[in-house]
Order: C-alpha cells, then sequence, then structure tokens
C-alpha cells in the first residue's frame, strides 16, 4: 500500500501543468490602429475594413505621385525638343536630362526607403510581442518543447530577414539607383553591367532567404491543412501578380496563410492578424502607386525617343518595385509563423 502511494505521488510530480487561458494579441502601432475596426466581427469584414480605411487616406499620395510623373513627362518632352539641337549639344542636353530626373525622383525615392525600412521595423517588432503571446498559449496546452523549437526557429528567420533588408538589401537600392543614373548619363557598358550585377545580388539574396524560410516550414510540417482549392488558386494568383521580385515564392505559402486565418480566428482572435496587415498595408499601397506611376511615366516617355532618361524612371521603378518585395516578404514570413504556432494551439 506504501508503494502504491509512492507511486502515485511520482506519477502526480511527472504530470505536466496544463490550463486554458484567454490570451490576447498586444496592441498594434497608432498607425495601424487608426485603420482597424473599433469592434472585432467576422475576419473577411473587418479585413475589407482594413483595406478600405489603408485606400481611403490615399488621395494625398495619388495627387503627389501624379504631379511628379507629369512633371517627368513634361521634362521629357522639352529635352526631346532640345535634341533637334545640332552638333554635341544633344549630348549635353541628355546628360541634363539625366541629372534633372535623378535630382526630381531622389527625394520622393528616398522617401519612400524610409517608409520601406520603418515598415520592417515595425513589423518585426511588433513580431516579437506577438510570437511569445502565441509561444505562451502553446505551451499552456502542453506544447513546452513545440514552443520552444517554433519560437526559435520563427524568431531566427525573422531576424536574419529584417537585419538583411535594414542593413544590406536597403543600402544595394540605394547603390542600384547611382549605378543606374551613371550609367544612362554616361553610357558606359561597364557601368550597366554593374548595375545590373546589384540588383541580381539583391535579389539573390531575397529569394534565398524566403526560399530556406518556405523550405523549413514544408520540412517541418509545422504548417499543414486544408483550404477550399478555388480560394487557394486565386490567392496564388494574387500574390504572384501583385507582388514584384518574390511574388512567386509568396505564392507557394499562400495555402498556409489561408488556412491560418481561420486558426487565428479560433485561437487568439482576428486582432493578431489584422494588426499585422494593417501595419503593412498603407505602406505597400503608398510604394506600389509610386511604383506603378512610375512605369507608366517611363513607357510614356519612351515615345518621345530620349532614351536615358526613359531608362532612368525605369530604373526607380525597379527600386519601387524592390521595396514592395522586401516589405511583404516580411509580412508573409510574420503571417506564416503565426500560422506555425497557432496550428499547434488549434
Amino acid at each position: 500500500m506504501r508503494k502504491l502511494a509512492v507511486l502515485i505521488c511520482l506519477a502526480a510530480a511527472l504530470v505536466l501543468p496544463v490550463a486554458a487561458m484567454d490570451y490576447t494579441a498586444p496592441e498594434a502601432p497608432q498607425e495601424a490602429q487608426e485603420l482597424m475596426p473599433v469592434e472585432t466581427g467576422s475576419f473577411g469584414s473587418d479585413l475589407w475594413k482594413v483595406i478600405r480605411s489603408a485606400v481611403g487616406k490615399l488621395q494625398p499620395e495619388i495627387a503627389e505621385a501624379a504631379g511628379i510623373c507629369l512633371s517627368l513627362i513634361c521634362l521629357v518632352m522639352l529635352i526631346s525638343l532640345l535634341k533637334t539641337m545640332p552638333g554635341k549639344a544633344q549630348k549635353v542636353v541628355e546628360l541634363v536630362g539625366v541629372l534633372a530626373v535623378a535630382v526630381l525622383l531622389l527625394q520622393r525615392t528616398n522617401a519612400m526607403i524610409r517608409l520601406g525600412a520603418d515598415t520592417v521595423t515595425e513589423l518585426s517588432e511588433y513580431g516579437k510581442l506577438l510570437l511569445p503571446v502565441m509561444t505562451a498559449a502553446l505551451a499552456s496546452q502542453g506544447g513546452l518543447t513545440a514552443s520552444a523549437s517554433l519560437y526559435t526557429g520563427t524568431a531566427v528567420f525573422d531576424a536574419v530577414l529584417c537585419a538583411g533588408i535594414s542593413g544590406l538589401l536597403l543600402p544595394l537600392v540605394y547603390v542600384f539607383l547611382a549605378l543606374s543614373a551613371a550609367g544612362c548619363a554616361t553610357g558606359v557598358e561597364a557601368v550597366n553591367k554593374l548595375r545590373d550585377f546589384v540588383r541580381w545580388l539583391t535579389l539573390w539574396i531575397l529569394k534565398w532567404i524566403l526560399y530556406i524560410f518556405t523550405g523549413y516550414i514544408g520540412i517541418t510540417g509545422v504548417v499543414s491543412g486544408t483550404a477550399d482549392a478555388a480560394t487557394v488558386k486565386a490567392a496564388k494568383l494574387t500574390m504572384a501578380g501583385m507582388i514584384p521580385v518574390v511574388g512567386g515564392i509568396l505564392a507557394d505559402a499562400s495555402e498556409a496563410v489561408i488556412v491560418g486565418a481561420g486558426v487565428m480566428k479560433s485561437a487568439v482572435g482576428v486582432y493578431g492578424l489584422l494588426a499585422v496587415i494593417a501595419i503593412w498595408i498603407s505602406p505597400f499601397l503608398k510604394i506600389g502607386i509610386q511604383y506603378l506611376l512610375l512605369k507608366l511615366t517611363a513607357a510614356a516617355c519612351e515615345t518621345f525617343g530620349v532614351r536615358p532618361v526613359s531608362a532612368l524612371i525605369g530604373a526607380f521603378s525597379e527600386a519601387m518595385g524592390m521595396l514592395l518585395g522586401m516589405t511583404s516578404a516580411v509580412c508573409v514570413l510574420l503571417l506564416i509563423s503565426m500560422v506555425c504556432f497557432m496550428k499547434g494551439v488549434g
């Protein structure tokens, strides 16, 4: 009888504590809170409210970007007229035109790069607040080992990606723009090749970080589930078409995000998911407008036959595309990381 009592006591000591607790997501930054609904309801309706709020605040950005693009078109038209001058004046006119375009776009582009850097930082900082909440939720249900390993893995990938973007990829965007301006001004082929190498290196680093992350998710099998085939296909096409540079990579993870949305609703609530999207969507739309308008402007300027100037405008548009890819990569990485934790909780 005494041995039986000792065994019962030992067995009780080995039991892991399991508790059902209500975990809430931390508050989003102030700007993101302004986009979110006051009271959360269904995920679909709340997401539409966030998007509508973000679009409603874009009018000043559209007006400013459109004004710059109209100025560029007028400048190119003037350069095209001045190129009719005889002799070496044509080359001088093109050089002045390239410098004028660089000066006109540099301030706006610098503001967009700072916006992208701030967005990456805000997403990373919010993730540092949100992921521990999910770790605690998973651990409270008995998943101590799983929660520790998931937190370590996702935190490492998030830190590597954000540090790589802030410390290396964003400075490379400046290098790309400087080489683009130098190549268009001088026409030296070596400079253009170096510019193309910098662009390739930037995209290669970003893509391989995402390849390794999505490979990690696939190998560990953390995210699993089924979603409606039509919904998954639509999400993949949307991601691949809307997000420049890395849309194809992020599209492969779209099923995880769709499946995770349902898990989030039943676990932490829609607030955490909406907060991440609210932090990301406004900068994405601002940079995206600049990207699209510069693309259209470059195409329009090509009709005037001033190739160096239109090529430089196109290079600034490519820089905006790189920024879109970087900010979107951090957002989707964070969403998938959230899904990893909440699949364990669910």
